[in-house]
């Protein structure tokens, strides 16, 4: 599928890239590019060929926020359509069954800290910036601060709410909002080999956890053990998980089935 805002490619390692591609504007959001990067998660969701879907912005910037160019004159219904078309991507990353990475540089600001926070995993260089600076301008980033307050917690998320101030990369890895911090020009092969690790793991094992594991965030603890339980049971039945035993009896690297 061709794209105007966005670059999709695969590569032989079966990770899928997105770029975020207005470099220009610092990769702010328009109307679009939200329909452009929501189309193309579950495009390679649904590709065979992809086990893992790396996140990336193109320029000195991951993602600035929503171009404000499209902000004036709406009426609140159409506001409200508008913000949460913005925002899309925020729960498809979710509702997707292939892992999600975030590769972060420069600046990574409202909806740009959003898709960070709602990556599965994320990791930035150093020179990365993160805030939900909405606030800032007589609005705020409630919307990015749902899949932060997950990351980070209650009283880190209202402090960058409400405040609207950017932090720098390894104060979001000491936070918990990025899993890992490289240096600058060794980030696209860091990241690149972190998601073909990934990429190695058994699919329906990889995908089977990130499913159990929204799933179960939400139940009661009780409920939730039992949950994983029952999941747990079932990939055990799967071909993927002898070949993993009998690769590893045997001293030798499993061959997993396509999924």
């Amino acid at each position: 599928m061709g794209y105007e805002h966005i670059i999709t490619m695969i590569g032989g390692d079966h990770v899928g890239e997105i770029l975020l591609n207005r470099p220009k504007q610092w990769n702010a959001f328009n109307t679009p590019m939200a329909s452009e990067l929501d189309s193309a998660l579950w495009e390679f969701d649904r590709d065979r060929n992809v086990r893992v879907i790396l996140l990336k912005g193109a320029g000195k910037a991951f993602c600035v926020g929503i171009d404000v160019s499209e902000f004036p004159g709406k009426t609140a219904l159409e506001y409200r359509d508008w913000i949460g078309h913005m925002g899309k991507a925020l729960i498809t990353i979710g509702q997707i069954s292939k892992p999600v990475i975030a590769q972060v540089q420069g600046v990574a600001a409202a909806i740009g800290t959003g898709l960070t926070a709602a990556a599965d995993l994320a990791i930035a260089s150093e020179d990365a910036t993160f805030g939900l600076t909405a606030i800032n301008v007589g609005l705020n980033c409630i919307g990015p601060a749902v899949p932060v307050s997950r990351s980070v917690g209650r009283k880190r998320t209202l402090e960058l709410l409400l405040y609207g101030d950017m932090i720098k990369a390894q104060r979001a890895f000491e936070i918990g909002l990025v899993n890992r911090v490289v240096k600058g020009d060794e980030l696209d092969q860091s990241a690149r080999e972190w998601a073909a690790i990934l990429a190695r793991k058994s699919p329906i094992a990889v995908q089977t956890a990130k499913k159990a594991f929204y799933m179960a965030a939400d139940m009661e603890y009780f409920a939730s053990l039992e949950y994983m339980t029952d999941t747990v049971a079932r990939l055990c039945t799967t071909e993927d998980s002898k070949e993993g035993i009998n690769a590893f009896m045997e001293k030798r690297e499993p061959v997993w089935k396509e999924r």
